[in-house]
């Protein structure tokens, strides 16, 4: 997992330059931020893969109709 944090640290490190350089509001500016946040999100993905599902959250899989399983939409 460190191996991601380190790629997303080089690659923030990397956007800053390409903004100081290119300006805030170029392209390569928001492509660069781009990469970061594609790589947190993928950092955010894995993590959440590791956890394994609760007692609860397996029950509501198996019962999905069950009350309290039930989400409600606001």
């Amino acid at each position: 997992m460190s191996d991601i944090h380190n790629q997303i640290e080089q690659e923030r490190e990397q956007a800053r330059a390409v903004c100081s350089t290119e300006g805030a509001s170029s392209g390569e500016c928001a492509a660069a931020w781009d990469a970061v946040e594609e790589l947190q999100a993928e950092a955010a993905h894995k993590k959440s893969k590791e956890q394994p599902k609760t007692s609860f959250d397996q029950y509501c899989d198996e019962n999905p109709e069950a009350a309290e399983c039930r989400v409600y939409d606001n």
